[in-house]
């Protein structure tokens, strides 16, 4: 049912472009005919509507990768910058969660470690839907943040760093074997927000795979039993990508790849201060709306990602 949906939604995509183009043309053969200027406006909406609508087939099409489709698991940490990392942490979670929402996607946040005093230290979250994992994967890596820090009593310019892991969620119909005598699972009490019952019951979930040390928690649910679900969930989607990394000779694990989270690593700056400027390194891209892009306004950043990492397989 899941592939028949998504058929669907591909041909009704095409469809709706076809039929676009058919009243459009319509339009400018009428005005045409009966030299009617009242339609211009009409015909440019059309027209900006179906650069949109052949953008959205574009883009699909770019994303080819065994993955793209699913869902995201995404991971960030603070890195270099103390309670203002964590800020920045904290701010990149509500950027992505915005972007999701502009995309009619659902965000469940399965962990979170809260900073000393702001902020979060690190926080996983899934984001659910069609194309999730294509349209982010290009945002693993270290992002910089340049700003005035409200932390700072001096009012002076502060730099810091978090690092964001993407990885795909798996569909049901990959099978991953996982030695139970290789777990070792611990609870403990959940740290974040989620009500009374959250709080005082060993009810999170820690997962620590031996073999490779890859540890997956989650403290979503007040049942522990749903929160080791999703976490085995969770481990299997990270030890696919593990073995996926390993098939594709990767000289480096991919949770090495991003290098250490602070100068010299990052693929996208965010310059608050002293001017405005999002620029992602890899692509050049420069946005200099800051704002926007911290409100989820990211589609520009990840469409010049899928274009430079298409010239860059060639």
């Amino acid at each position: 049912m899941k592939e028949f949906d998504r058929a669907r939604s591909d041909i009704e995509l095409y469809k709706d472009l076809l039929e676009g183009v058919s009243d459009t043309r319509t339009l400018i053969e009428l005005a045409e005919e009966e030299n009617e200027s009242s339609l211009e406006e009409e015909i440019k909406s059309n027209i900006f509507g179906l650069e949109t609508k052949f953008g959205k087939v574009t883009f699909r099409l770019k994303m080819s990768g065994d993955h793209d489709r699913n869902s995201a698991i995404v991971t960030l940490n603070a890195g270099a910058g103390g309670t203002e990392a964590c800020d920045w942490v904290d701010m990149l979670t509500r950027m992505y969660s915005q972007w999701a929402a502009k995309n009619s996607y659902r965000v469940s946040i399965t962990d979170i470690l809260p900073g000393d005093e702001a902020g979060i230290k690190s926080v996983t979250f899934i984001i659910e839907g069609d194309y999730a994992y294509g349209y982010l994967k290009g945002e693993t890596g270290i992002h910089r943040l340049v700003r005035v820090s409200p932390f700072d009593s001096g009012g002076r310019r502060h730099t810091s760093f978090a690092s964001c892991d993407v990885i795909p969620g798996l569909e049901d119909d990959i099978k991953i074997d996982i030695n139970e005598g290789e777990l070792r699972i611990d609870t403990y009490r959940a740290s974040g927000h989620g009500g009374q019952h959250v709080n005082k019951t060993d009810s999170a979930v820690r997962i620590t795979h031996k073999p490779t040390g890859i540890v997956v928690q989650c403290q979503e649910s007040p049942s522990q039993h749903a929160n080791k679900k999703k976490a085995m969930n969770m481990l299997k989607a990270k030890l696919y990508e593990f073995e996926k990394d390993k098939q594709r000779d990767a000289t480096q694990r991919r949770y090495d790849k991003k290098g250490n989270i602070g100068w010299g690593n990052q693929i996208r700056s965010y310059v608050f201060m002293p001017y405005q400027m999002v620029k992602d390194h890899r692509t050049d891209t420069k946005v200099s709306n800051v704002e926007a892009v911290m409100d989820g306004e990211i589609d520009e950043f990840i469409q010049a990602y899928l274009d430079w990492r298409a010239d860059e397989l060639g």
